[in-house]
This record gives structure tokens, sequence and C-alpha cells, in this order.
């Protein structure tokens, strides 16, 4: 069992890479159905009401805890990234503009070693090293014909999530959050300005059909319920910088998927991105494994009823 719990971090970032990565494919088509900013609105509104549902469920209370820093992660987290992200989509289109939001690992490497104390050490650099010049690669920040304006917002909504992504951490480790409740709270926070926005900025209705229903309820619950108490998890297991180097896979499973959804031709400084970062990645685990063996779980004596202590 202690094994099987060991990998559980790995198999969620495993099911969050895969579902963020083909969700890109998935917005271009909803953007096909709905304005940005209603868009945004509705897939979380969609994932607020699917995690109260699932509170119910399991009969865990609506509580909030530590409501200030819940806010600071709602609006940071969910909001600003979403606003941001939307915001750069629309003044850049969703190419190299829009994968500027994968800068994050390198504001989050930044932001942990002050604030929260996380270091990368000896051989760790060269997954870190690896992972960002293949986002480097991927990103080529050298042939990007966007708006200037465009790659600042997409920059800024990097700058959001790893904010969100700092503050979670603090928070963890300052007192007990149920994961799914802080996921829910920072939903419903998060949905609030969202729709404001939307009902002010002036855009056209959505075209609800059954198409456009599908990929919002897979947006809503897979790719940001699911995903974001996903994110948490890992994050709460994990070093707040090693966590956002691993989401790295998510950008090579996106450009896979669109490649091949929309029949578009590979460019070799792709190719070597994913390969760095595939490498990376396989670093990380590697040295992961080799720290769990040197320092195993130990599982506490059974107490004189059975039951451990």
């Amino acid at each position: 069992m202690n094994a099987y719990r060991r990998w559980l971090p790995l198999l969620a970032l495993v099911v969050l890479s895969l579902t963020w990565g083909y969700t890109w494919v998935l917005a271009k088509q909803g953007l096909a159905h709905a304005a940005p900013f209603a868009f945004a609105a509705e897939r979380c509104i969609g994932a607020a009401l699917a995690l109260v549902v699932v509170l119910r469920l399991l009969g865990k209370p609506l509580r909030l805890v530590a409501p200030g820093q819940t806010l600071a992660i709602g609006l940071t987290q969910v909001a600003g990234f979403m606003v941001f992200q939307t915001w750069a989509l629309v003044e850049g289109g969703p190419g190299k503009t829009a994968v500027l939001i994968f800068t994050m690992p390198i504001w989050t490497l930044l932001l942990a070693w002050p604030i929260l104390g996380e270091r990368v050490r000896g051989k760790q650099w060269l997954a870190a090293g690896s992972t960002l010049a293949g986002l480097l690669l991927i990103i080529a920040p050298w042939d990007m014909h966007s708006s200037l304006f465009s790659k600042f917002l997409g920059l800024m909504a990097a700058l959001c999530w790893a904010v969100g992504t700092i503050l979670i951490k603090r928070l963890r480790g300052a007192q007990p959050v149920d994961l799914l409740v802080l996921t829910t709270w920072q939903m419903i926070i998060g949905a609030v300005p969202l729709t404001l926005l939307a009902l002010v900025v002036p855009e056209h209705p959505t075209d609800w059909n059954l198409s456009y229903f599908g990929i919002l309820m897979f947006m809503s619950v897979a790719s940001t319920a699911l995903c974001w108490w996903l994110w948490i998890y890992i994050l709460d297991r994990v070093p707040a910088w090693e966590a956002s180097l691993s989401v790295l896979g998510t950008p090579v499973v996106a450009i896979l998927s669109s490649r091949l959804t929309f029949g578009e031709a590979f460019q070799a400084s792709e190719v070597a991105g994913i390969l760095l970062i595939g490498g990376g990645l396989a670093l990380l685990s590697f040295f992961g494994w080799l720290a769990s063996k040197r320092n195993p779980i130990v599982v506490p004596a059974a107490g004189p009823e059975g039951k451990n202590p």
C-alpha cells in the first residue's frame, strides 16, 4: 500500500498533463461557439458547481478555512490566471504567446527559494536545466510575431499561476486544510470576477448546442475541477519548483494533440524541446525514486488491538 501511495503523485501528474494538454485543442474548438471571457466564466462556474456536488456527496462541510489566504489563491491562481490567459488569446491568438504561460516554472523556481526555502540542489539542476531548455525551444521567443502586449499578458498569466502556487504551499505549511474544500473555494472565488468581466465586456452571445455543451462539460469537470484539485494534491506532496517543472509535460501533450488533431507539421525546435522536457522529467522521476529508496516510509507498528497508533 505504501509503495502504491508513493506512485500516486506521479499518476496524478500523468492525468493532469494529459488532460490539460488536450484542453488546448478543446479550448480552440470551444471558442468557435463562445466568446473568450464568457467561455472562461462558464467553465469556472461549471467547475465550482461540480466541486460543490462532490463535497455534498462525500458529506464534507463547505467550511471556509483561512479566508484571507484562500481569497488570495482564488484571485491569483483562478481569476487572474484565466483573465490574462484569455486576454492573451484574444490579443495574440492561440500560438506561441499562449504557451508563454508555461514560463510559470521559472517564476516558481525564483519565488520558492526566498519564500519557501526550497532550493534546487546538486544533480537536480540537470533535470531543471534540461526541462527549462526544452521549454525555451518550444516557446522560441526569437520567432514570435505577435504583439508585445500579448506577450506581456501571457507572462502575467504565468506569474499569477506561480504566485498562486507559492500561496498554496505557504497555506498548507501553516495549517491543515482539506484539499478538496480548498479547491472548491478557490474556484468559487475565482468565478466571481470572471462572471462580472463576462457581463461587462461586450461579446457575442454563446452559441449553445450539443457540441459546445460536451466541450464545456469536459472543460468544467475534468480540465478545471479535477485538474486543479490534482494540482493542489501534487503541490501538497512535492516541492513547488519540482511540481512546476513536472507540469511541463502539459505543453508537450498540447503540441502533440494539436498537431495530430489539426494536421499541423512538427518543427525541429519543437521536437528537440519535447525530447529535452521528457529527459528532464525522467531525471526528476529518477532522482525522486532514488530519494525514496534512501528514505523509505516507515509504517508505525500496530497497536495492541491491531490498529496503528
